[in-house]
């Protein structure tokens, strides 16, 4: 929230509150949660908005203390980094999944008297796919361990997230195609995976932001004096 509109700094005019709510949706106390989301994926959590209207919390609720004001950026940011990871990982995890659907129904599925993977689009194909799962999950192991060690890891943090997202929906993507019409249906896993990749590509910030945040540390390191 913007608590300093005079800061000589815009990273500087904005302060976090921890804000308490009654359980469940409604409004209470200026503070309104109106109802759960119905989404593409990610059903596993509940995602909702919330609307605040004149509510009013004093000095204590300032997160860290009232050293804490004007601060608020630095502290999302913070939060943001470990958030871009936290996504690569769950970009790492369902692609994993899905490589791993895709290598066994390519042994299991048949065609013109072979297995689909003795053909060699299909086993060409499961080869990018498991390079892709490879580098992904090397760059989001290299963000976090820099993270883990108090580093700061904007940038490694943006390139693990970006790269990441990017490949865990060209490897679902290509785990659904291998699965053909099957992977239309939800008797099969894959159609599921499907639903969840899209969201990896948008959770803390689409490819096109961590880019930004890639090209501008990239001039700042390499700028020509």
């Amino acid at each position: 929230m913007k608590t300093d509109e005079g800061a000589d700094s815009v990273y500087r005019n904005m302060t976090t509150f921890l804000l308490e709510k009654e359980p469940g949706f409604g409004t209470h106390g200026g503070i309104t949660i109106p109802g759960k989301i119905d989404k593409l994926g990610y059903k596993g959590v509940e995602t909702t908005e919330m609307v605040l209207d004149n509510h009013r919390v004093p000095a204590s609720s300032i997160l860290g203390g009232t050293d804490g004001r004007g601060k608020g950026f630095y502290q999302m940011m913070d939060g943001v980094e470990v958030g871009r990871v936290n996504v690569a990982a769950r970009a790492c995890g369902i692609m994993i999944r899905a490589f791993e659907l895709a290598i066994a129904y390519a042994q299991q599925r048949r065609t013109f008297g072979k297995q689909i993977v003795d053909h060699q689009a299909i086993a060409f194909k499961l080869a990018e796919m498991a390079t892709k799962v490879e580098a992904g999950h090397l760059m989001m192991v290299n963000a976090a361990r820099k993270k883990d060690s108090g580093q700061r890891n904007d940038v490694e943090a943006g390139m693990a997230k970006y790269l990441a997202s990017e490949y865990c929906y060209e490897v679902t993507t290509d785990s659904f195609r291998i699965h053909g019409g099957y992977g239309y249906s939800k008797e099969y896993e894959i159609e599921r995976l499907f639903r969840e990749a899209p969201f990896m590509l948008i959770g803390e910030g689409t490819s096109e932001v961590q880019k930004r945040i890639i090209s501008r540390a990239l001039l700042r390191d390499y700028k020509l004096s």
